[in-house]
């Protein structure tokens, strides 16, 4: 088995961890999706009790990847923690379905939020979906010239990211005079506080979903069983705060019911305080923080599909790096066509029911994979942060993961279950590239 590791220059810190994570997460979503979580509960206390679970479930899970990195610092990332704690199929199964659902997926949604604010932006009448492929493709087209958004240019993006937020919240809590609507618009969710409930975790943990891509660049940094832990834990906290602030914010302007009924929010509260210029700046706002999400998806993921190929599991053309920009260049164009496609065929629901089935359920694998690795640290081994109250905080975490995945396919099949199939598919995909590896006269 071919090793990059080596290769990779190690310059990044804690901070930059941080950064990485905080980057991978505060996407589009956060501007969008506390509308859809309003329309499936019609409760502010049910809407915000969410986002409170949302965020126990997220800084759950990044101790539980934080330990993951502490014990496993070389490794570089989720694909290989599933490789090692199971077997090669899981690790492979993980990666077909990050590039055909999880990341695509993720990018596509993202890509559409942004188009929908683009229309904002400029009053342009193309629809959301082509816009998002624009975007998809330049980005794609950016990173394959070799354009690397290293740490300064990161924390550029988070702080402009943080800049607009802030502004929104404090519009939201301290500056709107809006009349909120007497009463509600009728809850899409089905019948049941707690199915309704289960149902809001699809486009909050979507929102929240991001933190494991930091262990994809393990190998660059200095002390990774150090600062990506540190990354990890700081980078969360500050997202939950944040994301329960914008919560919070849209309710105090909104109501639930308005909430519910905005198709952006943000544009919504912004307008309605500073104007038309409010609602510009917001546009301008996500669409800056959606180029930065997108393209830090464009630069971690594309590593995994090259570890597959060099696992022996995938083409040998993705495995290859580009001469002068040293990036996985197939890669990376594999995905950007993969992302452009979901964008054109799915609506934005659909895309996050097809995207969340699947990750949660890699979420919950990883999880139980810390309970193998920490069975086999016979030697009692010590790292330098493991998972409070482990095991049952780690097993509570693989529980929600997986119950949420069972909600999403049985609430909305056709699209969910689309992920389950293409998860399926990827079994004999495999058995096709084992083969093929063994006939191979260098396999």
């Amino acid at each position: 088995m071919t090793r990059a590791a080596g290769q990779l220059a190690r310059r990044l810190g804690a901070f930059d961890a941080t950064m990485i994570v905080m980057g991978g997460i505060i996407g589009g979503g956060i501007f969008v999706n506390p509308a859809e979580v309003a329309r499936r509960v019609g409760s502010p206390g049910l809407a915000t009790l969410a986002w409170v679970i949302g965020g126990v479930i997220a800084l759950i899970g990044a101790f539980v990847y934080a330990e993951l990195a502490a014990r496993r610092p070389e490794v570089g990332g989720q694909y290989a923690y599933l490789r090692d704690a199971y077997h090669p199929v899981v690790a492979f199964l993980y990666g077909w379905t990050l590039l055909l659902v999880v990341q695509t997926g993720g990018m596509a949604a993202a890509a559409m939020i942004f188009g929908r604010y683009a229309q904002e932006l400029t009053g342009i009448m193309a629809p959301e979906s082509l816009i998002a492929v624009v975007t998809l493709l330049s980005l794609t087209v950016v990173n394959c010239v070799g354009v690397r958004a290293g740490s300064n240019v990161q924390s550029f993006f988070m702080i402009s990211k943080l800049a607009v937020i802030a502004a929104v919240v404090f519009a939201g809590l301290f500056l709107f005079n809006g009349r909120v609507p007497a009463s509600p618009p009728a809850a899409t969710a089905p019948a049941g506080a707690g199915i309704g409930l289960m149902t809001a975790l699809v486009p909050i943990l979507f929102t929240y979903g991001g933190w494991q891509t930091a262990s994809f660049v393990s190998g660059e940094m200095r002390n990774p069983a150090v600062d990506l832990p540190r990354g990890l834990i700081a980078g969360v906290i500050g997202v939950v705060v944040v994301y329960l602030l914008v919560n919070t914010a849209f309710l105090a302007a909104l109501g639930v019911g308005g909430l519910a009924a905005s198709r952006a929010p943000a544009s919504d509260v912004m307008r309605a305080v500073f104007g038309d210029a409010g609602a510009r700046f917001i546009g301008a706002g996500v669409a800056l923080s959606t180029i930065g999400f997108l393209s830090q998806s464009m630069l971690t993921a594309p590593r995994v599909y090259y570890a597959m190929a060099r696992d022996g599991v995938f083409f040998s053309k993705i495995g290859e790096l580009g001469e002068r920009s040293r990036v996985p260049v197939a890669a990376i164009v594999l995905q950007g066509i993969c992302a452009s496609a979901i964008a054109l065929i799915g609506r934005f629901d659909q895309v996050l029911n097809y995207v969340v089935s699947i990750d949660v359920l890699f979420f919950g694998l990883t999880g139980a994979a810390l309970l193998v690795f920490r069975a086999r640290a016979a030697d009692g081994s010590k790292v330098p942060i493991s998972v409070p109250l482990h095991p049952f905080s780690t097993i509570l975490f693989v529980a929600a993961c997986w119950a949420i995945a069972i909600t999403v396919v049985a609430s909305a099949p056709r699209s969910a279950g689309g992920g389950v199939v293409i998860l399926l598919l990827g079994v004999p995909v495999y058995l096709f590239w084992r083969r093929a590896r063994r006939s191979s006269p260098t396999g």
